[in-house]
């Protein structure tokens, strides 16, 4: 329908006289739609942001388990390893040819409540995230000295930690500990840019600053009268006896089936290769009931806003009778009268969807960077996906579909019951 179309203008007049009826209308739909729209925008940029936690990355090796544990306690930092990497093994496995590059991680100690991750400068120079994103420092730089730690952003940012402070790491991963290496307090030497990702909740120390406070622990405990200083500290060669885990990107992704398989084979000790793609797939469709039932409710929201808009054009019917009559008179047939209930559905539920889109994109606009620091996911700005588009004409369809009920019924009602005065 055109601007200047008689039934586009009669349409519009129509609904100005029942503009209560119309808007609360309007604004049902377009709840609605925002509800639709946002969980669909919400559950793809999750997906999207939970699959590039860790890209770039070929192969994850630990101890032998399951993968989704592997990944779990090794990228998500959930969860404890099985048993721990060998030094040996380690090496072993980072000097073979088709490795490019080895990243290990050491996992086992925190800070109120937030991960210590204990690894080696590739983590800066080879760790990918969100396709070939790598950490940025926004403050500071690398750990450089032994007792250097670097913060994740969410932690300098929960915590309240600047350059140069001191940080007491407790052994254990609660957030409360009873024991802690408070003996040898770590200085904060840099603080990391905003991922989305896990590392905002992790602090980052060297693999020998992880040996230096342990040096002088026995099964898990510290040994009473046998504490040294943090200067005899410094001058012994602190070698990692063992990993939790590593990450590890291959010279030529083609042979990654054969180094996984050495991996699965390895004899010194059972290892376990996962594809993190593939794992994270799997950990995915484990948690994806969720989604799929935030979907279902954002439809039957949906299906209660067309009712609603539906239920008022029924409810009109009765009260638009001499209306309806007076068109007649004047020379429109009842299909001009079943075209006009028929417009105002699909005008209804048109301005609805536009309002519903605005009503979202302002909402994401505000609430962006609150979703983005309370939860790590980045909710893009940008125009509306395929599936998007397919999901508002599927609404727009349904709410002309909708209109073709009342439509039908104002189409049977006749001019003479339309003039009769009932008592």
């Amino acid at each position: 329908m055109e601007a200047d179309d008689p039934m586009f203008s009669l349409t519009v007049k129509s609904l100005c006289n029942r503009k209560v009826t119309a808007i609360l209308t309007v604004v049902s739909i377009a709840l609605s739609v925002a509800l639709l729209i946002g969980v669909e925008r919400l559950r793809t940029e999750a997906k999207n942001s939970f699959a590039n936690t860790i890209s770039g990355t070929d192969l994850i090796v630990g101890a032998r388990s399951g993968p989704v544990q592997l990944l779990l306690f090794s990228v998500f930092h959930i969860g404890n390893a099985t048993n721990n990497i060998s030094w040996e093994s380690y090496r072993d496995l980072a000097t073979r040819p088709e490795i490019a590059w080895t990243i290990p991680i050491s996992l086992g100690d925190s800070h109120r409540g937030y991960r210590v991750i204990g690894t080696s400068s590739d983590f800066f120079a080879h760790f990918q995230f969100g396709g070939k994103l790598r950490p940025e420092l926004a403050k500071g730089k690398e750990f450089a000295e032994l007792f250097d730690v670097v913060l994740g952003a969410e932690v300098a940012e929960r915590l309240g930690y600047s350059l140069g402070d001191e940080v007491v790491l407790a052994h254990g991963t609660g957030e409360i500990s009873f024991v802690k290496h408070d003996d040898r307090p770590f200085k904060v030497s840099g603080i990391l840019k905003r991922t989305g990702t896990p590392v905002d909740k992790a602090l980052l120390v060297s693999l020998a600053a992880i040996e230096a406070i342990h040096i002088d622990w026995r099964n898990g405990s510290p040994v009473k009268g046998h504490s040294l200083s943090v200067e005899r500290v410094k001058q012994i060669k602190l070698t990692p006896k063992a990993v939790t885990a590593c990450y590890v990107g291959l010279k030529s992704r083609i042979a990654v089936f054969a180094v996984q398989r050495v991996v699965n084979e390895f004899r010194q000790e059972p290892l376990l290769a996962i594809l993190p793609g593939v794992a994270l797939q799997e950990l995915w469709d484990l948690i994806g009931v969720a989604e799929s039932g935030l979907l279902i409710v954002s439809w039957f929201v949906v299906v209660v806003g067309l009712s609603a808009m539906l239920i008022a054009l029924l409810t009109s019917l009765n009260e638009r009778r001499r209306e309806m009559a007076v068109l007649r008179s004047v020379g429109a047939r009842p299909l001009h009268v079943f075209g006009l209930v028929l417009a105002e559905s699909m005008v209804l539920t048109i301005a609805g969807a536009v309002q519903g889109c605005l009503l979202l994109y302002s909402l994401l606009i505000f609430f962006r960077p609150v979703i983005l620091s309370e939860f790590g996911i980045l909710i893009t700005i940008g125009w509306f996906s395929v599936h998007e588009l397919r999901l508002l004409g599927i609404v727009c369809l349904a709410g002309c579909l909708i209109g073709l009920i009342p439509g039908y019924r104002s189409y049977r009602y006749s001019l003479a019951d339309g003039m009769t005065i009932r008592v």
